[in-house]
């Protein structure tokens, strides 16, 4: 079992900046491929960015977005910089037991319980 949670959530204008936490339980977090979604309302649960020892991102947030880790702390990072009013939404972090990278939510074995961001215009 790997349990999440989410930090870091909150207002902020158009073209500021926020980093969002995700700490992990568990021995075996560097196994893991960690993925961040968001999910606004009314919109499905969309893919913003993954890493492993590698990164992927959407291309909507590619070049504003940054996600890294820190595997002695357990914990992954989305900073997020230039942020728009359509990147407001419910932010989760999710872990994915398998090898290969996915984009899919469906896919990710373990969530957190989301934090939400909101960035006014």
């Amino acid at each position: 079992q790997v349990q999440l949670v989410e930090s870091g959530g909150g207002l902020v204008q158009a073209g500021g900046s926020l980093r969002l936490s995700c700490a992990a339980s568990g021995r075996t977090f560097s196994r893991y491929i960690m993925g961040w979604f968001r999910q606004a309302p009314g919109k499905e649960r969309e893919f913003v960015a993954s890493i492993r020892s590698n990164t992927y991102y959407a291309d909507s947030v590619k070049g504003r977005f940054t996600i890294s880790r820190d595997n002695a702390k357990n914990t992954v990072y989305l900073q997020m910089n230039s942020l728009k009013p359509e990147d407001t939404a419910v932010y989760y972090c999710a872990a994915h037991g398998a090898v290969i990278m996915t984009t899919t939510p469906q896919k990710y074995d373990y969530w957190g319980q989301g934090t939400q961001v909101t960035v006014s215009s």
